[in-house]
């Protein structure tokens, strides 16, 4: 008998004892993931991190100084550490558009005030109160809100005051800022008698950054999970693309991307209906007060948490922590939203106590090469578990065969001999079938075994072709059940 050693020569001759190791047998299983997240976002000239490098991030006050105090990164970053603290997060961040054009809106005071209270408005879903006292005048009223605002430094405006009129101007330039949510009394409070605010939403923004310049910065990095706060259709195309890229069998850079879409219901449906990338999912946010680069970043993160843990179980109930639901009266209903998830858009919906969770998570894909409908990568699962299942192949194989002889079935050779066959090959991979099976991953174990071929290449005598068909576990998402009642 034969034994492949690795570093020991059968030519030496001093004695007496050499003894090697060989790790590829010592895995039983497959590995974890280091699950790593991506947030792509702006930055202010205040942050000390360089634009266009990724960071690792590991708290909120660290976003704060990286990115200065009242970002978009900043801002989202106290969202994702709020809903998870454990989970590996890092950051590329990106100057303003040169060209862009901040957004801004106004707010309009009218008075005097007859009552004495409380006037409370929401920036961003972010709240600033001033106190009235009756008889303020209406510009003694916004000289108060605009310095209030001022001094709220995670705001993703600034304020100015002429007269009565409350000038606010997005801290970024770009199209985002024409999504910061403008309003009064969110939680049913009440403006003091006499004051009146009259709200131009906000608008004008225009041109996000290019989010080419943060691909540039990706290099060979896996990342599992990308948040995206930008959605115009330039930087959409540009994101699926290098994602698409990543997937493919050359790179199996598997990752899947979240972000957020806020506009009517027809905006929404028009979006998701342009879009068709099994990588991405959008959220459509309605007229929730939550920033959508914030409610993209939350929503990432809970997805990212989850799969992370088992990539084929649902998302639906998941709270998406911190996330402020739309008033009652905007609120779509299940009709509404049920069509959004046939235009490629992810749901959620608002329990009794006004927490919003995931109702189903989508991706925007909806039609194959022949625009038809195609339904193979509706669920996030299906791209999540596909991306497992080729990781755990891909480790199982470079661990147990790294560096073996390839011979056809039949050979004959020692037991100790680095040698692979098509036939090992066979049962290994109905070995791992059946672990992740037990995972709760796949199923049919016996269609698996007989659709499975192993095959050594005719022309190239190095290589081993395989065919694979697993058969991948569902989500259980709609109980219908008739009932034939008997009087």
């Amino acid at each position: 008998m034969t034994i492949n050693l690795n570093g020991i020569p059968s030519t030496i001759r001093t004695p007496l004892v050499y003894i090697e190791f060989d790790n590829s047998k010592a895995v039983q299983g497959t590995p974890d993931i280091m699950h790593k997240v991506l947030v792509l976002g702006q930055m202010l000239t205040t942050g000390t991190a360089t634009a266009e490098v990724p960071v690792r991030v590991l708290s909120a006050d660290q976003a704060t100084s990286l990115f200065g105090q009242g970002s978009m990164l900043a801002n989202m970053f106290s969202a994702i550490k709020t809903a998870d603290r454990y989970i590996e997060t890092w950051a590329i961040p990106l100057a303003d558009a040169a060209a862009g054009a901040a957004a801004s809106g106004t707010l309009t005071i009218t008075g005097p005030a007859t009552a004495s209270g409380t006037l409370n408005v929401y920036i961003g879903g972010q709240r600033v109160r001033v106190s009235i006292t009756i008889g303020d005048a209406a510009t003694a009223v916004a000289t108060a809100l605009a310095a209030a605002i001022t001094a709220a430094l995670d705001l993703p405006v600034t304020a100015a005051a002429v007269d009565a009129v409350v000038t606010l101007t997005a801290r970024h330039k770009g199209e985002c800022g024409n999504a910061i949510d403008l309003r009064l009394n969110y939680y049913g409070e009440t403006t003091p008698a006499g004051i009146s605010v009259a709200i131009v939403a906000m608008s004008s923004g225009s041109a996000n950054p290019d989010v080419a310049d943060a691909i540039a910065a990706f290099g060979d990095e896996l990342w599992n999970t990308f948040v995206m706060p930008w959605t115009d259709a330039a930087n959409m195309v540009a994101l699926e693309t290098e994602l698409l890229d990543r997937w493919g069998p050359l790179h199996q850079m598997d990752g899947i991307a979240y972000s957020a879409f806020r506009g009517t219901h027809g905006e929404s449906g028009t979006w998701g209906n342009a879009r068709n990338n099994q990588l991405v999912s959008c959220m459509a946010t309605g007229t929730t007060p939550t920033p959508p680069w914030i409610f993209a970043a939350v929503y990432a993160v809970i997805a990212a948490g989850s799969l992370s843990i088992d990539p084929a179980r649902p998302l639906q109930t998941l709270r998406l922590t911190g996330v402020m639901p739309p008033a009652v009266g905007d609120r779509w209903t299940k009709e509404e939203r049920n069509l959004l998830l046939y235009d490629g858009m992810a749901t959620y919906k608002v329990d009794s106590g006004g927490n919003v969770l995931i109702e189903r998570e989508v991706t925007t894909y909806q039609t194959n090469s022949y625009d038809l409908p195609d339904p193979s990568y509706l669920d996030v699962q299906t791209p999540a578990t596909l991306g497992y299942i080729r990781y755990a192949t891909n480790a199982r194989i470079t661990q147990k065969f790294p560096r073996c002889k390839l011979a056809d079935d039949g050979t004959r050779f020692s037991p100790g001999q680095a040698i692979v066959t098509p036939s090992i090959v066979h049962a290994e991979l109905l070995v791992l079938f059946r672990e992740l099976e037990e995972k709760g991953l796949v199923e049919n174990f016996e269609q698996f075994k007989a659709d499975l071929i192993v095959e050594r290449d005719a022309d190239d005598r190095n290589r081993l072709n395989v065919l694979a068909g697993p058969d991948l576990v569902n989500q259980f998402r709609v109980f219908a059940e008739q009932i034939q009642f008997i009087l």
